[in-house]
């Protein structure tokens, strides 16, 4: 059977190159070439077991190539079709809405050509909807894969290959909910009021993201000391989930073979259903579901072959379904656990001494714990560090810590749950117990997280090179005869050392620098000059996202508290992660302008508001802020911003267009600047010719979004920036402007 697993391998990597990369003309003769070149190593590897493993490989390359040109051809070409057009369209709803920016956002069906196809649409929320419902009106749709004018999306690899947004009114024919494909949604709503009514407010987004994989309870703060703790994966219906509910129906069953499958197999799949049939607890609900089958069967169960199986699985329902971030670490977990936990395991065990019998228990508790933690940590950091350019280095631990826990209070929610059907004061009072243990957990998910080097973060390059370090040391490890992991571990110690002290030294070197941040559209700017740092401004596309950027830029110099926070105004771009990112960077001084911020209520620092022209000198750097000539609330209430050290001058302009630009003129003495920041993202209406003329800047950075709707930056601006000689660097094109003098 393990040859299934060379052949899932092998149609794994070919529907990856599908996905990022290969042109779909070219597939039918990649898919002949492969099938071809695995037929050849299967008949003539017949007593060599390398090229039969190469041959299963090439055959399922060939597969992969095949089903994915096929799928392509038959059902993705139809919602092609369709990207960036307007026009009449009826959907079904399939699930509850959720709150967007803009509205709300759902989950709904709809048949072209008589296939059917999950969509998510966007309303205006206007009109209250609800599961079982009927939609139509006119909607504008963006394909999610790469073929669409807009790009790809992370939703192709949840199955869902349009989008669609309301453009017009619509109307809403009400339907009922008791369809037995709404039955899923029906339970995650009697579930949440469950929850609702039994818990307290500061452990009810816990234990709903726990129970039922909603997240949009947690705030940034929790959300932040989870991933940094390294117990994010608790907190999104996975495979830990799945494996705790196998056991709970073993013990339930009495370990009846057939009347855990009978019972198993059913709730299984209905789990899946009420999380979402998300890639990774799908993954995981097949493998079980493979686990009571062979049970039933009394046949030995293979994990390895169970996890390609179900990668198979998935892969013909889906092929994109690699491109999902969720699957991608889901499966990666499970292989690194069956490559190195074993391994791990047996090393750590057979260095603890034990001579009674508990002690003999408790080692071997301790040497699973951390071999599974371990393993799956081997296989997954890659993928984290790649996809939220952070890697906890205390997880293990604080898995370790809570993991035991978490059980007992999955174990209890699931109880509490079907209790509140049976009596509800009993309930009551599970709920009650499961408050106190859900705060320990994220107790010790916030207090491991506020250690120093609880994450290092890829921002700095430094500690790139060192996991490529890492894995290089790991991989000259696996292939030598002679294994000494406690000379792996220390080199990789050593290498982290290095990495972190280059990380911390190289941007307090003397001189000034700026870093212009890739936040989107919006704009974050990081000034640093004699060891201090001040930050001008903290929003972007999103406010969860920009804090990161700032945040992660800051922590890989090891800097945790910023010199000074300035902004320049409080529109949403500017000013919208403040919040976030003082969660996790405290500042010593928040600057601010004139209008009402609550802002200086969060900030837990001194405040000052720039009502007049202020001056914060350190060293032979000193930083001007130029209050607006006219206080209020729109852009040109900006403030500006000049940075002058002993050999760079910065000016910052926020959102002024040339009226406000000519009164900074009027009303300062602005001298020639080294860097110019473009005002307002790039608008044609900011960074006008009297203030080019007047700084005469060398470089002009523009902070702005790619494929934002304002049409940033504008070609008159560019057009008077190559006018005037100035150098242009962009975020949408450059990402991070770093500026060193």
């Amino acid at each position: 059977m393990r040859k299934l697993m060379w052949f899932v391998l092998g149609m794994g990597f070919s529907c990856v190159l599908c996905a990022y990369w290969l042109q779909e003309g070219r597939l039918p003769w990649l898919a002949l070439l492969s099938v071809c070149l695995g037929l050849m190593l299967v008949g003539f590897g017949s007593g060599n077991p390398v090229l039969r493993r190469a041959g299963a490989a090439l055959l399922g390359c060939a597969a992969g190539f095949a089903w994915f040109y096929g799928y392509n051809l038959y059902y993705l070409s139809t919602a092609v079709s369709l990207d960036s057009c307007t026009q009449h369209a009826r959907f079904s709803v399939t699930d509850d809405p959720w709150e967007t920016d803009y509205g709300i956002g759902t989950e709904c069906r709809m048949t072209l050509d008589g296939k059917d196809y999950r969509v998510c649409v966007y309303l205006d929320g206007e009109e209250k909807i609800q599961a079982g419902d009927r939609i139509q009106g006119e909607f504008r749709f963006r394909v999610t894969t790469p073929e669409g004018e807009a790009g790809a999306t992370y939703h192709r690899g949840n199955g869902i290959f349009l989008l669609a947004y309301q453009t017009d009114q619509i109307t809403v024919e009400r339907g009922s909910d008791s369809a037995w494909s709404l039955i899923p949604v029906r339970l995650r709503r009697a579930v949440a009021d469950i929850l609702e009514q039994h818990l307290a407010p500061d452990t009810l987004p816990f234990a709903k993201a726990l129970l039922l994989g909603d997240t949009s309870g947690l705030d940034y703060a929790l959300d932040t000391a989870l991933k940094v703790s390294g117990i994010r994966h608790v907190a999104a219906v996975s495979g830990l989930h799945v494996s705790i509910l196998v056991a709970l129906l073993t013990m339930v069953t009495f370990r009846k073979r057939i009347l855990l499958a009978a019972a198993g197999i059913p709730v299984l799949v209905l789990f899946a259903a009420v999380a979402g049939f998300t890639p990774s607890v799908t993954r995981a609900c097949v493998m079980s579901a493979l686990l009571l089958l062979a049970q039933l069967a009394n046949r030995e169960y293979d994990g390895p072959t169970a996890l390609s199986g179900a990668c198979l699985l998935m892969m013909l329902v889906n092929p994109l379904v690699v491109t999902s971030v969720g699957f991608q670490l889901s499966v990666g977990s499970v292989a690194g656990i069956y490559l190195f936990s074993p391994g791990i395991r047996g090393w750590i065990y057979s260095r603890l001494r034990q001579k009674k019998p508990w002690e003999k228990a408790a080692a071997k508790w301790f040497a699973g714990s951390v071999s599974v933690s371990l393993g799956a940590t081997l296989m997954t950091t890659p993928l984290t560090a790649g996809y939220f350019g952070m890697v906890s280095l205390i997880g293990v631990i604080t898995n370790l810590l809570v993991l035991w826990l978490i059980g007992l209070v999955f174990y209890g929610l699931v109880g509490m749950c079907l209790l509140a059907l049976l009596w509800q004061p009993l309930s009551a009072l599970i709920g009650a117990m499961l408050n106190p243990a859900i705060r320990v957990v994220l107790w010790i998910a916030r207090t491991l997280s506020d250690f120093p080097l609880a994450a290092v973060y890829t921002r700095s390059v430094y500690i790139v090179g060192w996991l490529v370090l890492v894995y290089g040391l790991l991989a000259v490890f696996l292939l030598s005869r002679n294994k000494r992991p406690g000379l792996l571990a220390g080199c990789a110690a050593a290498g982290l050392f290095l990495a972190l002290l280059a990380s911390w030294i190289e941007p307090a070197l003397p001189g000034t620098r700026m870093t212009v941040l890739d936040v989107g559209q919006g704009q974050c700017i990081l000034l640093q000059s004699q060891g201090r740092t001040y930050l001008v401004d903290c929003g972007g596309d999103t406010d969860d996202g920009a804090a990161d950027v700032a945040a992660s830029a800051l922590l890989s110099q090891g800097i945790s508290r910023l010199d000074g926070l300035i902004l320049t105004h409080c529109d949403r771009d500017h000013a919208g992660a403040v919040s976030n990112l003082l969660s996790r960077v405290k500042t010593d001084l928040l600057v601010l302008p004139e209008e009402a911020s609550p802002l200086a209520d969060e900030a837990g620092c001194t405040v000052l508001y720039a009502s007049e022209v202020l001056t914060l000198s350190f060293g032979d750097a000193e930083i001007t802020i130029y209050p607006p000539l006219y206080p209020g609330e729109g852009n040109e209430s900006s403030l500006c911003v000049l940075f002058d050290s002993e050999n760079c001058d910065i000016l910052i302009t926020g959102d002024r267009d040339g009226f406000g630009e000519r009164s900074l003129l009027r009303n300062a003495q602005i001298p020639q600047v080294d860097v110019l920041i473009a005002g307002h993202h790039g608008s044609k209406n900011s960074t006008c010719e009297e203030l080019l003329q007047a700084v005469k800047p060398k470089i002009v950075c523009i902070s702005v979004g790619a494929d934002n709707p304002y049409g940033h930056p504008a070609p008159e601006l560019l057009q008077r920036l190559a006018a005037y000689g100035c150098q242009v660097y962009r975020t949408d094109l450059n990402g991070d402007l770093v500026y060193r003098r």
